[in-house]
């Protein structure tokens, strides 16, 4: 840098304009998404077909698909913000590139039948790349390694190396492409200024081409080209424990005199971060010992995100040994900005993944990468968050088979015995669709970026789901578990204590969706819910939760005997499965959405007054307790955080939720003036930001039925 000291608060200043310049554009061009806020820019798209097999007309297949992807990077536009210290961008993904020709067709009816919209059969990424591959080799070194084990293993059927060497002769390509672009900036540019942020973009891609990062600016660099190659082949989005990652370039520059001033180091981070919106983890517990992995960089981390104010998503890893210091600077922007990073429990996920037969150092290698999951870098094939059982669906057929059988008899013993039966029959369906999916993905739709970035595909010739590596446990996340808790309990109290309803009369209800009973409807809903301590709900999701854990535990996928995980989780799916679903028991209505993740419903605590607690009680007792996570979602209005202790408080809370054992706290808070204002006119607020479930979005960009989730759990004090 020029011996003027740059203004980074400036050029932070203006990345940020951009990205809400862009997120205006989006929302206008494309309409709301409910998603990860991602990082892709409003360009003009190129047009593009890629290359495609004669009989099928698809683009399946690595070598297919390793021609296609570096044909869509040479089209692809390429893009240099003039204040950010990184190039690169991208403006979706690569268009048909990755397409099945085998199907799951002998599954369909059962999950047509118990309302699975998310198999896992078919799912892309969703695990954790180590990217200590990508800083040691470089792009150079990928190829030359690709070379290597082709010599090495001589495979008769070369596809495999044939589609990762086209891939990463495309990242080349895209990479020297940009540095050209900055050369032919910085000669039109009169500002000395951005003349030399452009001169060293050309300088620190030209190197890149061949050659792995030297310093802290370069690797940055070289993590920002993933993103966005990781993006452009389905939106990926794992990263890594990004601290202990970079902390050596850091500490060699600062040795080195290259970097003297850690606002530089958070304009690199910023700069980072606009470009995608890549999961990262800070601190944690060191997997050797268990002391605190705190540095400088995780520090710069939560500076850049509070300086930026855009959709980030970074997990701080809470445990007991935390540092105290970068606690308090988290809940600190936490109250500053109303959202923040999300925190990743070890109380509960590593104890809980040790289970599984691993280590307890082993267990602490994993990183949360991802909305709801952690993963170990690189070496763990685990396709989180990709697999819903709705358990939703089960119950309803399980009630009315039983309703209308005249032989059995209407009891809540025979009601749970049926609900069993099917959900056992959803759980072991989902286990052979993994089996089919570990025979087929390697032929239709390998995973061509991440491999590159974990310890095996590579060396074996063979892709990561097919047994590129070791390590395999797949996941099964239960999601309306409130729903069929509420429901459970109002039959116990409605229907067999107190006798207000008859069975028959509780089946005509839910069939008619409730039409001209609204009494009896709110009776239903007015228990003692989930949530509120020793009720009823409270029974039976404890018995719920020992349910759907036994029964995904209880054994492995049938053919290949792949470990399984269950959780719960249900990211933005509730609305979508109410959609296919008839009126419950506990007073939701037909088609309405069902409830979310591990969490009670909104409303349970009827005065609200230990709410917050309560629900951290919970969440806690219905953890499955393997490893994959149940989070709890907090959004506290922040005029009430205030009140009860503020800083103190709030970070009291976290640390006790995972003591209890939890595993994964999203937490907003935010005036409820404030976000009821945003949703009624979203364009008066175009920089607010929430955490929406696992993921951090622009609160404007949200459709209205996902700012309305939002709105409801703030207001009813939950």
């Amino acid at each position: 840098m020029s011996t003027t000291k740059p203004d980074f608060d400036g050029l932070i200043g203006e990345i940020r304009a951009t990205k809400l310049q862009f997120n205006d554009q989006k929302v206008e061009g494309w309409g709301h998404y409910d998603s990860d806020d991602h990082g892709w820019i409003p360009l003009e798209r190129p047009e593009f077909e890629p290359e495609t097999d004669p009989e099928t007309g698809l683009c399946s297949g690595p070598a297919l698909i390793g021609r296609s992807f570096r044909s869509w990077l040479a089209v692809h536009p390429v893009y240099i913000h003039p204040s950010s210290a990184l190039a690169g961008a991208w403006v979706s993904v690569a268009p048909r590139v990755g397409e099945w020709t085998d199907t799951p067709d002998e599954f369909e009816p059962i999950w047509e039948k118990y309302n699975i919209r998310q198999s896992g059969a078919q799912g892309m990424n969703h695990f954790g790349p180590d990217m200590n591959l990508g800083l040691t080799l470089g792009f150079g070194g990928l190829l030359d390694k690709i070379r290597h084990f082709r010599r090495i293993n001589a495979p008769e059927d070369s596809s495999f190396y044939d589609g990762e060497e086209n891939v990463v002769l495309g990242m080349q390509e895209f990479v020297r492409r940009h540095a050209t672009e900055a050369s032919r900036l910085e000669a039109q540019c009169q500002d000395p200024g951005r003349r030399q942020n452009y001169r060293a973009i050309a300088e620190t891609n030209e190197w890149l081409v061949s050659n792995p990062p030297r310093t802290l600016r370069e690797a940055v660099q070289f993590l920002a080209w993933f993103q966005t190659f990781d993006r452009m082949y389905f939106m990926g989005g794992a990263m890594q424990q990004i601290d202990t990652l970079l902390l050596p370039f850091y500490e060699n520059d600062i040795a080195a005199g290259i970097i003297s001033d850690d606002d530089e180091v958070v304009w690199y981070l910023v700069s980072l971060l606009f470009n995608d919106t890549h999961y990262h983890q800070i601190c944690g517990p060191s997997p050797i010992d268990g002391h605190d992995v705190t540095n400088p960089i995780s520090f710069a981390i939560l500076d850049a995100m509070h300086k930026l104010g855009i959709p980030s998503n970074v997990a701080i890893r809470l445990h007991d040994g935390i540092d105290d210091e970068l606690m308090r600077r988290a809940v600190e922007y936490l109250f500053e900005d109303g959202t923040g990073v999300s925190f990743s429990c070890s109380g509960g996920l590593d104890a809980g993944y040790a289970r599984n037969g691993y280590p307890l150092e082993v267990a602490r290698m994993r990183a949360k990468v991802g909305c709801n999951w952690t993963a170990l870098p690189g070496t763990e094939y685990c396709l989180q968050d990709v697999t819903r059982v709705c358990l939703v669906a089960p119950f309803l057929i399980a009630f009315y088979e039983m309703i209308d059988d005249a032989t059995c008899t209407n009891s809540l013993e025979n009601l749970w015995e049926k609900y069993a039966g099917h959900l056992e029959i959803c759980v072991e369906t989902i286990k052979k669709g993994f089996d089919w999916h570990h025979e087929y993905k390697k032929s239709n739709v390998p995973e061509m970026i991440l491999n590159l970035f974990c310890h095996g595909p590579i060396e074996r010739g063979l892709d990561i789901s097919a047994g590129g590596v070791d390590i395999c446990n797949f996941t099964i996340d239960g999601v309306g578990l409130a729903t069929i808790a509420d429901s459970l309990g109002a039959i116990e109290q409605r229907v067999v204590d107190e006798g207000r309803l008859e069975w028959e009369d509780l089946a005509q209800l839910l069939r008619s969706d409730y039409a001209g009973r609204e009494n009896e409807r709110l009776m239903l809903k007015n228990i003692a819910r989930y949530g509120s301590g020793a009720s009823r709900g409270d029974k039976w999701a404890d018995r719920l939760s020992a349910l759907f854990t036994d029964l995904v535990k209880r054994s492995p996928t049938p053919k290949h005997q792949f470990n399984v995980i269950p959780g719960f989780f249900s990211h933005g799916v509730v609305r979508m499965l109410g959609e296919h679903l008839g009126a419950t028991p506990n007073g939701r209505h037909a088609y309405a959405e069902i409830s979310h993740s591990a969490d009670p419903d909104p409303g349970f605590d009827a005065d609200g007054t230990g709410a917050p607690t309560a629900k951290s009680i919970a969440v806690a007792r219905v953890q499955p307790g393997w490893g994959n996570s149940a989070p709890l979602q907090i959004d506290m209005d922040s005029m009430l955080a205030k009140e009860l202790g503020g800083v103190e408080i709030i970070t009291a809370y976290l640390k006790a939720h995972d003591q209890m054992g939890g595993t994964l706290i999203n937490i907003n808070v935010i005036s409820k003036e404030k976000l009821v204002a945003a949703h009624e006119n979203p364009d008066l607020f175009p920089d607010l930001v929430v955490r929406v479930t696992g993921y951090s979005a622009f609160f404007k960009s949200l459709s209205e039925e996902y700012r309305q989730q939002v709105v409801d759990r703030l207001l009813s004090k939950s």
